[in-house]
């Protein structure tokens, strides 16, 4: 079929059974939305900053598994995306980035809204594309595709000059692709799978490690055959959570940082740490000479990089989840035994008993893990949750009762503020029927402030929980623990009226200090069925505990605060 390169855009895109694209139009690429202006295969949500629109598409890629997809501009509007682009490749979350760029004649001339889009993403892509010609670009939309879902997932951008887009040329979409230079490994080494079940077998201390690699495979229902064939406690990563169930008898809870008691005691006193999919982040680990130093390692993932990285590791395997766990099973059902175990829970269940998860509750002002507690009892899982980052978001991940993977939508890695609004948008597209919340600060929610109208004008009913305590929370918490309380650029007094400003775009709000009013508000808001904004005034010196300070280890964690 002859066809311009952006009519190649739009049937590489039905190809692919793209359903949305979240994008903002430019000069550069113009053209491509001339062909978005006339096709009927997918809708386009045009957002309102192109940051948001890269953090809506990632919310949809990780609500749904599926590749999220995302256009803009060139210059400015691709580096605005930027900011998306490095949070969706931290947390390994599959996309599809096209970008306008200047004509192939002018690039390097300083043209108009000219600037080195594959150099600038290039530390923060799986991979990228500079389009030279059309014959080459049904090639690249395919092998891009191919290469976000693929192995361990991640954002890839393609850059497509103006001339290129208008150009004529023959549409042959591949069927498969074949690239000599990436080939990931999906099948374990049965030797080393074998190694690894016996080492289990052998131990008397093992711990469960659940990693976000789980969610990106879809392996959480055999994580969860695993957890309970072997009756070994596991503890989740902060992009782990609802890989199992929250009441789960064997769940410790998370760990790190902000984890519970029994999951970092049971991680610093476990003989075998079986790592299924983390990649041993920072704020997980700890002063890393300390974490898990009594401790073997099985560590499985599908990207060998990832293995061995910051952590020696005694049995490898490299695979896909889902394979690796379908030939650990049948081995693991002969070879262990739950009940040689027993001791060991009831180690961790002591733990959890001496010091639980929990918070002083008042009736005179709101708590934040309150108003969380208070969303996952009304909702439970019939919701699915966003989130902006700093203590809220530790909150939302310590107290929300997750029943099911890909119910929590958070930046792990980047720790990006603003991109639970635009995230819970994507979030909504991709599960219809539940109720999008976005749980934020009052700081966060100022970032992407303008999506409020990209909600109202596309009928997305994302509602918006703002744990206000008018601080940038975390890092007064900080400030507090560390600095000898002296506030630097952290009191938000001076905020705006968040129930005018949503109504001023055509949404619902509603202000609310007592916890009666939260339910009421909580009630409409649903009702409302469109955006919406509940301001929750909440204890404003509240800290997020338990807490390992930075480079402190696991087994002492701080678990009150006196003044």
């Amino acid at each position: 079929m002859e066809m311009t390169g952006s009519q190649m855009v739009i049937e590489a895109l039905r190809n692919e059974n793209v359903e949305v694209v979240f994008g903002y139009p430019g000069g550069a690429i113009m053209n491509v939305y001339d062909e978005v202006y006339k096709q009927k295969y997918f809708t386009h949500i045009l957002s309102r900053h192109e940051q948001a629109a890269v953090h809506a598409a990632d919310g949809y890629a990780r609500a749904s598994g599926n590749v999220g997809v995302a256009f803009v501009t060139s210059g400015p509007g691709f580096t605005n995306a930027v900011t998306g682009i490095a949070t969706a490749y931290m947390d390994s979350i599959p996309m599809v980035i096209i970008s306008g760029q200047v004509p192939i004649t002018m690039i390097g001339t300083d043209a108009f809204q000219e600037i080195d889009a594959v150099g600038i993403s290039r530390p923060c892509v799986k991979h990228n594309y500079l389009v030279r010609h059309v014959s080459e670009l049904p090639r690249i939309l395919k092998e891009a595709f191919y290469i976000a879902r693929t192995g361990r997932p991640g954002p890839v951008h393609v850059d497509l000059p103006k001339d290129v887009t208008a150009q004529l040329g023959t549409f042959e979409y591949p069927q498969e692709i074949a690239m000599q230079t990436y080939k990931p490994t999906y099948k374990g080494n049965v030797r080393q799978i074998k190694k690894a079940v016996e080492a289990i077998a052998a131990a008397k201390r093992p711990i469960l490690y659940l990693g976000g690699g789980i969610i990106s495979a879809g392996a959480s229902e055999l994580v969860r055959e695993f957890a309970k064939v072997t009756g070994i406690p596991a503890v989740e990563t902060l992009m782990a959570r609802g890989a199992l169930r929250y009441d789960d008898p064997l769940l410790l809870g998370m760990l790190g940082m902000h984890g519970s008691y029994a999951a970092n005691m049971g991680m610093s006193e476990a003989d075998l740490m079986i790592a299924f999919g983390p990649r041993f982040d920072d704020r997980v680990t700890g002063k890393l000479s300390e974490f898990a130093k009594h401790a073997k390692i099985i560590h499985v993932d599908i990207d060998p990089s990832s293995i061995g990285k910051l952590v020696d590791v005694d049995y490898p395997i490299v695979g896909d989840m889902k394979n690796v766990l379908e030939a650990m099973l049948p081995r693991a059902k002969e070879e262990i035994k739950s009940e040689k175990y027993q001791n060991w829970r009831d180690l961790l269940a002591r733990y959890n008993e001496i010091h639980p998860l929990g918070y002083e509750d008042s009736n005179e002002v709101i708590k934040p893990q309150w108003a969380i507690q208070r969303v996952g009892e009304l909702l439970g899982d019939k919701a699915v949750i966003s989130t902006d980052v700093g203590q809220h978001q530790m909150w939302a991940a310590q107290f929300y009762p997750f029943t099911y993977p890909r119910q929590w939508v958070t930046s792990g890695g980047l720790g990006t503020m603003g991109f639970g609004m635009p995230a819970a948008m994507g979030a909504k597209w991709a599960q219809k029927e539940q109720i999008s919340i976005n749980i934020t600060g009052d700081g966060s929610i100022l970032m992407n402030i303008q999506e409020l109208m990209t909600a109202v004008e596309n009928k997305i009913p994302v509602i918006n929980i703002i744990l206000n305590n008018n601080f940038l929370g975390m890092v007064r918490q900080w400030q507090t623990f560390f600095y000898d309380k002296r506030y630097s650029s952290t009191d938000l007094q001076m905020q705006p009226d968040f129930v005018k400003l949503v109504e001023a775009f055509g949404g619902f709000g509603r202000r609310v200090e007592t916890k009666e009013e939260f339910d009421k508000a909580l009630e409409e808001a649903i009702a409302s069925k469109t955006v919406a904004m509940i301001d929750v005034k909440v204890n404003r010196l509240e800290n997020v505990l338990p807490m390992v300070p930075s480079g402190g280890t696991l087994y002492n964690m701080m678990l009150e605060y006196k003044d």
